[in-house]
């Protein structure tokens, strides 16, 4: 073999002989797998939402609202995930969204489910038909969150964070 040749399968073999000298991993494979697994659920839950709003300092003492309002919030779910909502993005029924008759598209509000105190995030992103009992109507992911799932209805009271586009 001439000397360039030898050369260039030194130089080949270089990388594989110091794989060896790096540091062990700090997780296994399967322990890498499961953290990835706890945090996906939140992270696509929460995809739409702003991280901000998911730091309690935002509702601090000082925390005013820009507009209050309370009644009967109902869900849905089954019959309309995958569909195109309001704002043309797909509906996820696991995510925290929620369909409001007249608030503005990318709304961000905190829901408080007024029986139990539990209360979520969301984003108006879809409309729905204006029922005289009911103020709002939320994603499966959102009525879970509330525990609200087995009633079907809940009291709520409707907290405006910051005005969605018009």
């Amino acid at each position: 073999m001439n000397r360039g040749l030898k050369y260039i399968a030194f130089l080949l073999l270089l990388p594989i002989i110091f794989a060896g000298c790096g540091p062990s991993p700090k997780f296994t494979a399967s322990q890498k797998q499961e953290e990835k697994n706890d945090n996906t659920e939140t992270k696509i839950r929460y995809k739409n939402i702003p991280e901000v709003y998911l730091n309690d300092s935002v509702f601090g003492d000082d925390f005013q609202p820009l507009e209050t309002v309370t009644g009967t919030a109902s869900y849905y779910a089954d019959e309309f995930n995958e569909k195109i909502t309001y704002n043309g993005e797909v509906y996820d029924m696991n995510g925290l969204t929620a369909a409001h008759p007249t608030y503005p598209m990318e709304t961000m509000i905190r829901v408080t489910n007024l029986l139990n105190n539990r209360s979520v995030i969301l984003r108006i992103n879809d409309r729905m038909p204006q029922y005289p009992d009911r103020i709002i109507d939320l994603s499966l992911g959102a009525a879970i969150e509330l525990d609200m799932v087995e009633i079907g209805l809940a009291e709520v009271m409707i907290e405006v964070i910051e005005w969605g586009i018009e």
